[in-house]
């Protein structure tokens, strides 16, 4: 399974921004790695220079073989909204793969 980092306005793309990224990740890449292709992960700050609750991270699973399932966290930090939308794409995605066809 791949994992790739997007950023955009207001987010620098750093060491510990990966590092965190892939700590969050793990238990989804545990449990549903070998059923993923890709997880792209999209971070910006939606008012740059404002401050609040502004930082989204946007997270796009590839299960192979089935469509796309996509989450997202707004917060006030890069850091917080990364690990709320790896929260609710494990969600997302037992609620998808884990159910009987």
């Amino acid at each position: 399974m791949q994992i790739e980092i997007q950023t955009g306005e207001g987010v620098e793309h750093t060491t510990e921004l990966e590092e965190h990224t892939q700590e969050k990740l793990q238990r989804v890449e545990r449990r549903f790695g070998k059923r993923l292709t890709r997880i792209i992960i999209f971070l910006k700050d939606e008012r740059p220079g404002k401050g609040g609750i502004d930082k989204s991270c946007n997270m796009e699973a590839r299960p192979a073989g089935r469509d796309p399932i996509a989450v997202e966290a707004l917060e006030a930090t890069t850091f917080e909204a990364i690990t709320a939308a790896a929260d609710k794409l494990e969600r997302a995605l037992a609620r998808r793969l884990d159910r009987k066809p």
